[in-house]
């Protein structure tokens, strides 16, 4: 049976945070779960000497596993994104930033950055009888305006889906490991990080019904809430990691 599909029957306990993942991770001589990891990333259990996991915090990466090989004396690390959910629809926020944040990564056009401003309600809206007084809705804007943001999403696709899921650097995410817990049973799924990008990312790029743009199964759309404060004016991307489990 593949790993994936043993891992998602077999897995029980252990799954409460990321902690537990990191003790599940250097328990790996008796722990299952951990040995499954390891083998789904190309280790054969009987060539490793040590395994050490870390927590890091502010990158796309979790947790860090530091695998140390018997006589090579190398040390392989391996960055691991964790989602950790409890149903089906478990909508995971990936990333969040300030427009004009996005606007010092991606280069966004002037007009595009205004247009998702008055999205996201950091410029209040400039027609007559909005929706939300508070914001924009991706179909209240013009056809020009729709066509400007569509268009730069189309051109700059791979870079964003990049940015949002793997991230940039030597603490870039390479694998996301999606937990889900119930009140009967817990399953995980393991995938590199560019299978991610491609399953999220790889389909049409449109405005929904509600309002909201999407890339592919990414949607990118106010951030809201924050009982009002002005943080709830920034954008942000969201996943449903459960759909992993659909592949």
């Amino acid at each position: 049976m593949d790993l994936f599909k043993l891992g998602s029957l077999t897995a029980k306990n252990g799954f409460r945070n990321e902690d537990n993942i990191i003790r599940k991770f250097n328990n790996w001589q008796t722990d299952v779960d951990a040995q499954q990891w390891l083998q789904i990333m190309q280790y054969k259990l009987e060539e490793i000497e040590f395994v050490k996991a870390i927590k890091l915090s502010g990158f796309k990466t979790d947790i860090q596993a530091q695998i140390t090989i018997k006589l090579k004396q190398v040390i392989d690390v391996q960055n691991l994104q964790v989602k950790l959910i409890n149903n089906p629809k478990g909508y995971n926020q990936i990333d969040k930033r300030w427009v004009d944040k996005y606007v010092e990564m991606w280069n966004i056009p002037f007009q595009v950055a205004n247009i998702l401003k008055h999205y996201t309600g950091e410029i209040k809206p400039n027609i007559d009888h909005p929706k939300d007084k508070r914001r924009m809705f991706a179909n209240e804007f013009s056809s020009d305006e729709k066509q400007l943001v569509l268009n730069w999403l189309n051109k700059s696709k791979l870079l964003i889906i990049s940015d949002i899921l793997k991230g940039r650097g030597q603490f870039a995410a390479e694998w996301m490991l999606v937990v889900q817990k119930s009140n009967t049973n817990t399953r995980w799924i393991l995938k590199p990080i560019n299978f991610c990008i491609n399953f999220f990312g790889n389909s049409e790029i449109k405005i929904t019904e509600r309002g909201n743009f999407k890339i592919g199964k990414i949607t990118m759309q106010r951030k809201g809430g924050d009982n009002g404060r002005t943080t709830a004016n920034m954008l942000q991307f969201k996943i449903n990691p459960a759909e992993l489990f659909e592949d």
